[in-house]
């Protein structure tokens, strides 16, 4: 694959980035893809390895030796064709995914892995330029209708999965717009949203149709939703009126933290946050809008949501940012002989760190302090020590003693992850649940994807929990595979 020697002559090319003193006064992405020479640079650094371990770290099981060597030759238009084969949006995955491929490189072993997912940027980014990403229009309908309710990434990768083989498909979403986290939770900055506008437009035209502002219950979703203006559709009506079911509405029921002080103006989880100013850039008008300008926030929670929060502060002019992170700091470099070709654990900086941020590790919240007004005006922090327990040989947590201190704190964002689905959707459609409130469904055996509920399939976040984009799209288009083949018999999808 690639070049015979070329890991061995070429070095690993990061994509060329704008500088942070610039790029934190805009919100557009700022990440450039390679270009034509670059990217066949780099697939030649692709080995003939024997065994394709990148195949496993993926989720969906991109073909990536293929698409490394097609575009080391030049071949772009058949890497375009090899990367859709598995992937629906390699937009997405090229700009948010963390690459688990790349950590399940055979070259990461003991060398820089393969730029995998800067060259799936640059494809994909090419095929849009070119003009061969078109609407692949069925030959013939089969009459069977299909509801998919979330447009996350995995509902449009199942809603255009099930279009694709002549099923009538309407997807249902909660917002004003598609895209489900992928709008409203993601950034500009990391992913422009004409990405998935263009996306949502290819679908369209291969028949999927979409409803937005349109909620799937007989009871308000949670005490949050206040809007009333919002069409509402009770599940019983969408099992009357469609042959098959999807929930695909992610898991978004964030972590709390009660701790002292929690009801205080200025503390917030990150989802009440985030998506305001991702509507501000859509253009929208968003009255009282949470902004850090000028404030001194804090972050609780090191993972990529804590540093979208991180990003999103500092474009918004924060007079100090501060991440926590519960558990203890990472090893800059891993243990590859133990890691690999697994995800391993090791300190990760973010273009948003990079940015302006003060991190601190193995750091407990034990309250927040009013200013006298109902503000909070600090948050009251101490060291922890993970110790393992002797019994059940479990690690937990332990308060240092003596190492309370005072954080300054005019905002406070939650980015502690998310703990389950929305309960009372599931709830709404008498859909057993999982231990961790997860929607119940297997993803093997002749049922797979399948609740309890005739008809009623569940795939994402809903029924894995929180994960990642690229984990999304697997299971959506693996759910697609399952509807399809309830509906007809048979499926020619792949799984």
């Amino acid at each position: 694959m690639g070049k015979v020697t070329g890991f061995l002559e070429l070095q690993r090319l990061q994509e060329a980035a704008e500088a942070a003193e610039s790029r934190v006064k805009h919100y557009r992405e700022f990440v450039l893809h390679l270009n034509d020479d670059e990217a066949s640079k780099q697939g030649a650094r692709c080995m003939d390895c024997g065994i394709p371990f990148c195949q496993n770290g993926c989720p969906i099981n991109n073909i990536i030796p293929d698409w490394n060597d097609l575009v080391y030759r030049g071949n772009w238009k058949s890497a375009l064709d090899t990367l859709h084969s598995t992937n629906n949006f390699p937009e997405f995955t090229g700009r948010v995914c963390p690459a688990p491929c790349e950590a399940a490189c055979t070259l990461n072993i003991n060398n820089d892995p393969v730029g995998i997912k800067s060259i799936e940027h640059a494809i994909i980014d090419k095929g849009w330029e070119m003009g061969w990403v078109v609407p692949q229009v069925p030959n013939q309908r089969t009459g069977k209708k299909v509801a998919v309710v979330g447009s996350g990434p995995a509902g449009m990768a199942a809603a255009q999965q099930l279009a694709r083989v002549g099923h009538d498909v309407t997807v249902f979403e909660k917002n004003d717009r598609i895209g489900g986290l992928l709008r409203y939770g993601i950034p500009d900055f990391k992913m422009e949203k004409q990405h998935i506008d263009l996306r949502t437009n290819q679908m369209a035209a291969e028949g999927v149709k979409f409803r937005t502002s349109v909620l799937i219950a007989d009871a308000p979703l949670d005490a949050t939703i206040t809007d009333l203006s919002k069409e509402r559709i009770s599940p019983k009506q969408l099992q009357e009126e469609f042959d098959a079911v999807l929930l695909a509405v992610g898991a978004e029921q964030p972590r709390d933290l009660p701790v002292p002080g929690r009801q205080l103006k200025g503390v917030h989880f990150a989802m009440e946050f985030l998506p305001q100013q991702n509507r501000v850039v859509a253009g929208d008008q968003v009255g009282q809008q949470l902004l850090a300008s000028g404030k001194n926030v804090v972050v609780i929670g090191g993972g990529d949501t804590g540093s979208d929060c991180v990003g999103t502060s500092n474009r918004q002019g924060a007079k100090s940012v501060t991440q926590f992170e519960l558990m203890p700091q990472p090893p800059e470099q891993e243990n590859k002989e133990l890691s690999w070709p697994y995800w391993p654990a090791k300190l990760r900086t973010s273009s948003s760190h990079e940015e302006g941020c003060e991190r601190d590790w193995a750091v407990t919240t034990k309250a927040f302090k009013d200013d006298g007004k109902g503000n909070v005006s600090a948050l009251i922090a101490a060291r922890v020590e993970w110790q393992k327990d002797p019994v059940t040989g479990q690690s937990k947590m332990v308060e240092v003693a003596g190492s309370e201190w005072e954080v300054p704190a005019d905002l406070v964002l939650f980015a502690m992850g998310f703990v389950a689905p929305i309960g009372s959707v599931v709830e709404a459609f008498g859909i057993e649940k999982d231990n961790r409130g997860n929607a119940k469904a297997s993803t093997e055996g002749a049922k797979s994807y399948f609740t309890n509920v005739p008809k009623v399939f569940a795939a994402g976040d809903v029924r894995r929990g929180q994960s990642l984009v690229v984990w999304a799209i697997r299971e959506g288009r693996q759910a697609a595979r399952a509807v399809d083949e309830f509906l007809m018999g048979t499926s020619t999808l792949p799984r």
